[in-house]
């Protein structure tokens, strides 16, 4: 990561003049942008997981209470909500999720995380923001801090929220179960970003339509009679059926989903045995499901139990021995970019920032459980997510732009140009914002 001396040093260049006169967010946003790094180091250094953003939620409520916001603790967990009112017009909510992951850290950077922290199974496990949420809470901050600053410059009711849980998709459900709509002003646009390990840093990508997938986490129990491993024909073998399941299951995106429909099965575990020569009585699968229409995700569905059955019939397996299919944890629906929305504000951000710095990206397999807010609502909310480019410049240069060669997210190497990132999306956000909220 480019130091931040160097990054300020860059801010002519990366904090270049608008083409078109919407309100002069720019340079007030590079004169921020210190206080922000200063904000985003203390969260990057002590993240918290899914459900556990207690400092994190009091950092973002401060500052928003702060900048003359109403606020609201405790929504759906540790979910804050920041109301300001600003005369007639519409409302607008802009998000950013807080959580980090169980992943140990190994940026190098001198405010690395060394936060361990109670997991899921209640052992300790490292912490690490290897997602960039810290980047977005930060880049929330300078949102709602420009926002108030520009109250002359829109009508309308801005509504900002800090939401917890996202990694685990259960934060938005549980903030909209909390009376998210109903507790508060209820948007009719609702805009998120998030940072990508895909793009150079301070690039600005959108998709219109379907932008990330449905995820689906499947467990498969294949049961089986187990016997000597030198005697098989007394036994049925749960470990070849299981083999047999798994090349079978490929045949869903290879043969019965329309090769234009992207989808993906995917299986990331399987267990088994004990020793070399037994036959076991049972073997544990474990899939991730990704598509995007609910069509194709029955469809998926469906044929995974199918394939499991057919496969145990074939192999000559009684009814009470049939594998049991089952669903693991919440399910995540795809992210539906409303298209209005989204190209609209894709016009903003190319007059803005310049054509060079902006692209219609493809859309991507990952999951988030932003179209939550969309979902409450489809009728009457148009919602939008884009994505702001992290990849340090000199880096994307040395691999001709070839993200495959670089650390993703959720990598314990992932370390985004905050600089960029942060003033990027604190501008972009408060554009966007300010255009669905100016004053006509």
């Amino acid at each position: 990561m480019e130091t931040l001396v160097r990054s300020l040093a860059l801010l002519p260049l990366l904090f270049a003049a608008p083409a078109f006169a919407q309100p002069d967010i720019r340079a007030d946003v590079a004169k921020d942008l210190q206080s922000l790094i200063t904000i985003y180091r203390d969260l990057h250094a002590n993240p918290e997981l899914s459900g556990q953003e207690k400092r994190s939620a009091a950092i973002l409520a401060a500052e928003a209470k702060k900048a003359g916001f109403e606020v609201t603790t405790g929504v759906g967990g540790h979910g804050v909500v920041a109301v300001m009112k600003n005369g007639p017009g519409p409302v607008v909510m802009l998000r950013a999720d807080m959580d980090a992951l169980p992943v140990a850290e190994q940026t190098g950077l001198p405010f690395a995380s060394k936060v361990k922290a109670a997991g899921g199974d209640g052992q300790p496990t490292p912490v690490m923001h290897a997602c960039g949420h810290d980047t977005h809470m930060s880049a929330w901050i300078g949102t709602a801090r420009r926002m108030a600053a520009l109250k002359g410059s829109w009508s309308g009711t801005l509504v900002m929220i800090g939401q917890p849980a996202e990694e685990t998709i259960e934060g938005a459900k549980a903030m909209l179960k909390d009376g998210l709509f109903t507790r508060f002003p209820k948007p009719q646009f609702v805009i998120g970003f998030h940072d990508s390990a895909s793009l150079p840093a301070g690039t600005v990508g959108y998709t219109a339509g379907y932008a990330l997938a449905a995820v689906d986490s499947i467990d498969i129990l294949v049961k089986g009679v187990g016997g000597h491993g030198a005697a098989p024909a007394t036994a049925k073998d749960p470990i070849v059926l299981a083999s047999r399941i798994v090349t079978t299951l490929q045949t869903l995106a290879a043969r019965e989903i329309d090769p234009q429909d992207a989808v993906v099965v995917t299986v990331g575990s399987i267990h088994g045995g004990t020793k070399h020569n037994i036959i076991p009585s049972e073997v544990k699968l474990q899939l991730t499901v990704r598509s995007y229409s609910p069509e194709t995700r029955t469809k998926l569905l469906d044929g995974i139990k199918r394939i499991a059955r057919g496969e145990a019939i074939a192999a000559g397996l009684p009814d009470e021995l049939m594998p049991v299919v089952s669903s693991f944890g919440p399910a995540g629906v795809s992210t539906f970019n409303s298209e209005e929305l989204t190209n609209r504000l894709g016009k903003v951000f190319a007059t803005r920032f310049g054509q060079n710095r902006v692209q219609a990206i493809k859309a991507s397999m990952v999951s988030e459980d932003f179209p939550e807010f969309r979902l409450a609502d489809p009728d009457n909310i148009q919602s939008t997510i884009f994505w702001v480019g992290g990849v340090p410049r000199a880096k994307w240069d040395a691999v001709n732009g070839d993200p495959a060669r670089l650390p993703s997210l959720h990598s314990p190497f992932w370390a985004p140009d905050a600089e960029a990132v942060i003033g990027t999306a604190t501008e972009a956000m408060t554009a966007a914002a300010t255009e669905v909220l100016g004053k006509r």
